[in-house]
């Protein structure tokens, strides 16, 4: 069901242990570009052609009507509702603490340097719709986007043969629940396409936002790294990826859950566990098959397990395991172990961290109040998940007085003539040596 790595007694390059699967952007970027150049060229037209050939759904109009979202939210069962109403309650709580607060510094008396936050104007967001339903990426992508402060938002999700060409229903009901009025039933690099050009409607006009967000396919992925320059993206996202970092005092089967848990995902997602106890490494190959074949999604779960992305790596110890767990880089890494908390301290590559036994990734993908938009592909070495800076700006203001200006002059001077550029130390010279002639 899932290969086994013996790193034990090796000399191994943590970065080469398990590789990622799937396509990459680079894979299938040149069939992205000629939609996403259509689009920017005829705009809604080629919008809705490029619709109807690659999903084979089409809306009776682009943009979601408002009657429409009302009755998504009216028919949602109560549940549901009220399952995603908690959800959204964490996932404020916790976004409305990473608001960055504004500073000044005065560096000498009357030279002020403060840094203000500015959040982005307009943003996009793409919801998928492809093998699963996804109102937690609604709530996930527009929560921090509100508490950034952002005006103007716009969804993005693919229409749906069985539901009249629209969004799914979950999906509109969450746009309803958090206020976003503004959706279009459009998908794949179409979608990224609109939201990056804009396009003319008949009754309403798509404006171009000036960020996109939000996780989607590959071809999703390379119609972003298309648009990257004429708006801002969030990140490339892969396919998902989890890894359980373990000792001998796990429980097999909630390991074996939870790396079941992610695989459901997609054929492509990533599962893997790293552990030092032969004893578990025996125990989850050996209940992993019993977990897969009585869920739902057994074909795809199985594609994912045996996929070259997926394994059990057995380490020499907890040393080994938390160097292989910080060259992997997992979008989602779980410590299950004795003294979960040290061993997750001396993590510093991973999307989210989720400590100890009773802190599974099926609870940050919902309702723990984190964000489960998280870097893939060992993109957390030098990227963090989205959060409420995804929509911010940092902007500095420089305030000097003539006097301070007079204190620090001569060095500016003498760095411009250094770098060879006078006219800079000229700009200088010229607010304190008038030319002839004036007063």
């Amino acid at each position: 069901m899932i290969r086994l790595i013996d790193l034990r007694g090796s000399n191994w390059d943590a970065s080469h242990v398990i590789p990622r699967a799937g396509q990459t952007p680079d894979d299938v970027f040149d069939q992205v570009v000629p939609i996403v150049h259509d689009v920017a060229q005829r705009g809604a037209d080629a919008v809705q052609e490029w619709t109807k050939r690659l999903d084979g759904a089409v809306p009776q109009s682009l943009r979601v009507p408002a009657d429409v979202m009302e009755s998504a939210w009216d028919e949602l069962a109560p549940r549901v509702r009220d399952a995603l109403e908690t959800a959204a309650d964490r996932v404020r709580q916790v976004h409305q603490l990473q608001r960055p607060v504004e500073t000044a510094v005065e560096v000498v008396p009357e030279g002020v340097i403060g840094q203000r936050w500015i959040p982005v104007r307009r943003v996009g967001l793409y919801v998928p719709g492809g093998r699963a339903v996804y109102p937690s990426s609604v709530i996930m992508n527009v929560i921090p986007a509100q508490v950034a402060g952002v005006q103007s938002l716009a969804v993005v999700s693919p229409p749906q043969a069985d539901h009249d060409g629209w969004p799914h229903p979950v999906i509109l009901a969450a746009c309803r629940m958090l206020g976003v009025s503004e959706v279009y039933a459009v998908g794949g690099a179409q979608a990224v396409a609109l939201l990056a050009y804009g396009a003319s409607l008949p009754s309403q006009s798509c404006k171009p936002v000036d960020l996109i967000t939000g996780p989607g396919n590959v071809w999703v992925t390379a119609a972003k790294r298309a648009v990257m320059g004429q708006v801002g993206i969030d990140s490339e996202a892969g396919p998902t990826e989890v890894m359980v970092v373990a000792d001998d005092s796990a429980d097999a089967n909630v390991v074996a859950a939870d790396l079941v848990s992610q695989a459901e995902h997609d054929p492509l997602a990533a599962a893997v566990l790293v552990t030092d106890s032969q004893r578990l490494a025996r125990a989850v190959g050996e209940v992993l098959a019993a977990q897969v074949a009585a869920t739902k999604h057994t074909e795809r779960i199985a594609a994912a397990l045996t996929g070259e992305q997926s394994a059990v790596v057995l380490v020499e110890d907890m040393d080994a395991a938390v160097a292989v767990a910080n060259s992997y880089g997992a979008e989602h890494l779980e410590i299950q172990t004795i003294a979960a908390e040290e061993v997750a301290a001396r993590i510093t590559n991973a999307g989210a961290i989720f400590i100890g036994a009773d802190s599974p990734v099926s609870l940050g993908d919902y309702a723990a109040g984190s964000n489960h938009v998280l870097p893939t592909s060992g993109m957390s070495a030098h990227s963090s998940g989205l959060g409420v800076h995804t929509f911010l700006r940092s902007v500095q203001t420089i305030k000097y007085s003539r006097q301070a200006l007079a204190g620090i002059a001569d060095a500016v001077q003498i760095l411009a003539d250094a770098e060879d550029l006078p006219a800079h130390g000229a700009a200088i010279a010229a607010r304190f040596n008038p030319a002839d002639g004036d007063n």
